[in-house]
């Protein structure tokens, strides 16, 4: 089974942004996918930012925002893919 590596701790619908509180090191260019309610699909880390600010990587505990191609919500579980 995939590793769990976050959660999303919550979603900006106007800009396609999902916030994730990291279990696990990550870094740009990594694929995740993230599992909740009806939704499950798969995307790679494009981008990243650490309060507003682009980062290339993040380490547990680190809250990240990233582009999300759909809708997600609090408490949706991100692995890695």
């Amino acid at each position: 089974m995939a590793e769990q590596i976050g959660e999303v701790t919550d979603y900006f619908k106007h800009v396609k942004a999902a916030a994730i509180k990291l279990t696990s090191n990550l870094n740009v260019g990594d694929s995740i996918e993230i599992k909740g309610g009806e939704k499950d699909f798969k995307m790679k880390i494009s981008s990243m930012q650490i309060n507003r600010k682009p980062i290339q990587s993040a380490k547990k505990g680190d809250e990240i925002g990233v582009l999300v191609p759909e809708d997600v919500h609090k408490g949706y579980k991100v692995f890695r893919a």
